[in-house]
């Protein structure tokens, strides 16, 4: 063996043991949200079921702010190492970039993890309502233009885009109104302020069981297993899905070996029978895409409501 061809091994093998050994030092996972919500679950759950096997602190880190983007722009600024992650729901993916100014590139400065969960929404009513299906509820909105009033958990919201979304292709309209977050929005329509919300299926679970809110319809692509009865939009001819959901990304570049590695974690989290039971039982569907999957995601979602904000002129808060 030439002096070379040992050196070239033994910095190969070098190499090699330097990129397995992630993580030597905690891993910070940002969530843009308070404590309470999905994206909080998630990486609590992350940090609890992963930091025991990997042997170091998984730190959450709530950094809340302008519908994301701050944490999301921390985090795109962040030392691509392998130590700073984020888990979020879609607004700093894919639509506050086009409703306000942001300090990063969705696409091109976080680098897709995985697509972990889904969550269909729900077009719902309050009991007392008169509306008992989704035909008597467009029939009412279509001899009464401009009467229906909506809910949102803010402009440029998921809930609002979605609403757009169906007076778009139902060609009706419809009075929005927003609140500063889901939980108030769900409020007014309780209390018969508002006649209707689009809203994320484990926000509005717990009131569809108690017999508060009627379910018309859900926007999944096929029926919930949550809501069996309940029709999808596209079985009642309204052409379209839509769906909140949460992303785990990274600043981009970061080695490959991590990459990997928290996507296993993300996976081992997900699938374990407790937490699996938690998140099916609130409606949430697991996805666990994988980094390519995630990424083509984004720019068509990126690129989908970039368009409904545009031609909607939508504008946020």
């Amino acid at each position: 063996m030439t002096i070379r061809k040992f050196l070239f091994g033994l910095v190969s093998a070098i190499a090699a043991s330097t990129a397995m050994a992630w993580p030597t030092k905690p891993i910070t996972i940002v969530v843009p949200f308070p404590a309470g919500g999905t994206s909080d679950l998630l990486a609590r759950a992350v940090s609890i079921h992963a930091g025991e096997s990997l042997g170091h602190r998984i730190i959450v880190d709530n950094r809340t702010g302008a519908s994301g983007t701050l944490a999301a722009a921390f985090v795109a600024r962040s030392p691509a190492d392998g130590y700073t992650f984020m888990v979020s729901g879609m607004a700093p993916f894919v639509t506050a970039p086009h409703l306000m100014r942001v300090h990063y590139d969705a696409v091109r400065d976080l680098e897709p993890i995985s697509l972990v969960v889904r969550a269909a929404k729900v077009l719902v009513v309050p009991t007392a309502s008169p509306h008992r299906n989704l035909y008597d509820f467009i029939s009412w909105k279509r001899a009464n233009p401009g009467r229906a009033s909506f809910a949102s958990a803010g402009n440029g919201s998921s809930d609002h885009l979605t609403a757009e979304l169906f007076w778009q292709e139902t060609r009706t309209t419809g009075i929005h109104i927003p609140y500063r977050g889901g939980a108030p929005a769900v409020t007014a329509v309780l209390g018969g302020e508002v006649n209707a919300l689009f809203m994320s299926i484990n926000a509005v679970m717990p009131h569809i069981i108690s017999g508060r809110l009627r379910p018309l319809v859900i926007s999944s692509a096929t029926r919930s297993s949550a809501l069996p009865q309940v029709p999808t939009l596209m079985e009642q001819g309204v052409n379209f899905t839509s769906y909140s959901w949460q992303g785990f990304a990274s600043p981009r570049g970061i080695p490959a070996e991590a990459r990997r590695r928290m996507h296993e974690l993300l996976s081992a989290t997900l699938r374990n029978p407790e937490m699996h039971s938690i998140l099916t039982q609130q409606g949430l569907e697991i996805v666990l895409s994988t980094p390519e999957e995630f990424a083509t995601f984004q720019q068509s979602e990126f690129s989908r409501w970039k368009q409904i904000i545009e031609t909607r002129n939508i504008v946020g808060d």
